[in-house]
């Protein structure tokens, strides 16, 4: 694998080999041989039977010129006819079948590459950029799909004719086929220039694109905090800088494209001029027949097209071929591990987390030897300022990031779920929605969780109920329902430990409060770990565990704490507005 990330402080997704491209795409293709070489001995049947139109108007050309009767043109010309109508059924079949291995070989490729992306460690997404991974997802493959469905038939079409034609000309003359060749060191030297420039220009395309939508991406996406911050000219700076970079490589490639062309129609003319006076030179010293050499001629400027779509093609192959590497750059990444069996917890601990460390960049740690024991069906909150690690330790123990320094331990056939306030409604009727988490529950499964979570009632006064879409293009939730949908899906999953990272955070006070009912029957019976954006969720829990600055300060019950001197107690009289002397406590 190379790893190429044009300067930026980004690791961006790997790229593959050209090597081991090719190993990949051959790895696709092989379960489909026979449709292989059936579509490919078709095409070569269908290029072969075209080859016999020269030959038949160059029998026309000496029977003109031999003032023949006007009854022998008959025979030539029907079949001209048959051989126009035979190829042109012959190369549709072939095209076809050829196109037909392309799209299969194609969502195989996409298939794959979906399946690998979203078994991808979200620390390492994180670290390459969304903009990385979204630009494969959209831009590359929709690059690959276009060679597959345009390019690869076309290619196919175009070899095979260049090889027969040259064979055709040695079966016409031997003369001519060397006359022919003196094109090709100069076709040959201009593809062979075109790629040593091309592959590497194309390859700083890709990943300038995806540093632009990056880009995009965070300063859009961030565009409140940018405008709360003043830094619109700083990332108008930024989209700026990223975009003409993209704009500056896709105009070296215009250019090269146009160097690549006016040095092919350069060989085009030595090739051809090269058959006319070698058919001149052998008319008139009786070698061939004026027909012959007509033949020979039309041969060679039929490779005109051919040759110039295949060298032509090379261009949308390299494209391909740098969005193609791309693909199995991320195809080949490993999946996630499972923890090792013999990393368990005791028998009463759900989850045990010793000397746990972390730190996202080299040198600036967020975790600093952490010591947490949860037992099963215990409620842990976790609170503390903006900052103090809280999400950090709650992804670690979710298994979204690898811990740099310690472990995470869970009880024998533990399972987490995590939701965060970010959830994700895909498109879909919403039952197909909850689903995702169980593909095999029932209706009634699909009503008695959202039941649980108090999400029935809105669910069956949608226009079309459980079968209304919902998802992009669909009928819109508000936040609070969506949280609701994810508390659904976590009751559908039934996993034995929940992490909740401020799960009611986007919800207003009163989502909040209908949210904090919601997670409470969402979370019955299992062991949860809950990051408290509000701190009546704290209240609610059996243990409160506060961080700082990447450690945990206090742990304890809310009733203890809050009415304690400490870090505690400060969050809870500033989240409350009461004076410490004021506070009671509160349990929901």
């Amino acid at each position: 694998m190379t790893d190429m990330n044009s300067g930026s402080d980004r690791e961006l997704l790997p790229t593959a080999t050209p090597a081991r491209t090719r190993a990949a795409v051959l790895e696709l293709v092989r379960p489909h041989r026979g449709l292989a070489i059936f579509g490919f001995a078709v095409m070569i049947g269908a290029t072969a039977i075209g080859l016999l139109t020269q030959p038949l108007l160059g029998h026309i050309v000496d029977l003109v010129a031999s003032r023949s009767a006007l009854d022998s043109l008959t025979a030539p010309v029907i079949l001209l006819v048959a051989v126009a109508v035979v190829q042109g059924g012959a190369t549709g079949l072939g095209l076809s079948l050829v196109a037909r291995l392309g799209e299969t070989v194609l969502a195989r490729l996409r298939e794959r590459f979906v399946g690998r992306a979203l078994r991808l460690p979200l620390e390492q997404v994180e670290k390459a950029g969304s903009g990385d991974l979204t630009a494969r997802v959209t831009g590359d493959v929709s690059q690959v799909a276009e060679a597959m469905r345009t390019a690869l038939p076309e290619l196919a079409r175009s070899v095979l004719a260049i090889v027969l034609t040259m064979v055709a000309l040695a079966v016409v003359d031997w003369r001519f086929l060397l006359a022919a060749l003196l094109a090709v060191p100069f076709q040959a030297y201009t593809a062979r220039w075109y790629v040593r420039k091309a592959v590497p220009l194309y390859a700083r395309q890709r990943i300038a694109g995806g540093a632009q939508q990056q880009q995009l991406l965070e300063s859009i996406g961030g565009a409140a905090t940018v405008r709360a911050f003043r830094m619109e000219d700083e990332h108008l700076e930024r989209v700026t800088e990223r975009s003409q970079r993209a704009v500056d490589l896709t105009m070296r490639g215009v250019w090269l494209v146009l160097r690549f062309y006016s040095r092919l129609h350069v060989a085009e003319y030595i090739g051809l001029a090269a058959v006319l006076i070698a058919g001149f030179l052998m008319v008139r010293g009786g070698l061939v027949s004026i027909g012959t050499a007509t033949a020979a001629a039309l041969y060679f400027h039929g490779l005109f097209g051919p040759v110039n779509t295949a060298l032509v093609l090379i261009d949308e192959a390299q494209s391909a071929a740098a969005s193609l590497a791309r693909l199995v750059g991320v195809i080949d990444q490993p999946e996630l591990r499972e923890p090792a069996p013999e990393a368990t917890a005791t028998p009463e601990e759900a989850v045990a987390v010793a000397g746990l460390g972390h730190a996202y960049e080299p040198g600036r740690p967020v975790l600093h030897g952490i010591d947490l024991s949860i037992g099963r069906g215990e409620r842990v909150a976790l609170v503390g300022a903006s900052g103090a690690g809280k999400t950090t330790l709650a992804r670690l123990i979710a298994g979204v990031h690898v811990p740099a320094t310690g472990s995470v331990r869970f009880g024998a056939r533990e399972r987490v779920a995590m939701i965060t306030q970010d959830v994700h409604v895909f498109a879909g009727s919403l039952a197909d929605d909850l689903r995702l988490a169980r593909p095999d529950a029932t209706d009634a499964e699909l009503r008695e969780a959202l039941t649980r979570v108090d999400a029935l009632t809105w669910a069956e006064t949608l226009p079309e109920g459980l079968d209304t879409i919902v998802g992009e293009g669909g009928h819109r939730l508000t936040a609070t329902q969506v949280q609701q949908v994810a508390l659904a899906r976590l009751i559908l999953t039934d996993p034995p430990i929940a992490v909740l990272d401020e799960a009611t955070a986007e919800a207003g006070s009163a989502g909040a409060r209908v949210l904090e009912k919601a997670i409470d029957q969402a979370i019955e019976g299992r062991t949860a770990l809950i990051v408290a954006h509000r701190l009546s969720q704290a209240a609610a829990t059996d243990r409160v565990v506060v961080m700082d600055d990447g450690r945990i300060v206090q742990i304890g019950h809310h009733n203890d704490l809050h009415t304690t001197d400490g870090p505690y107690a400060a969050l809870w009289n500033t989240w409350t507005g009461h004076r410490p002397t004021d506070s009671s406590p509160d349990r929901h």
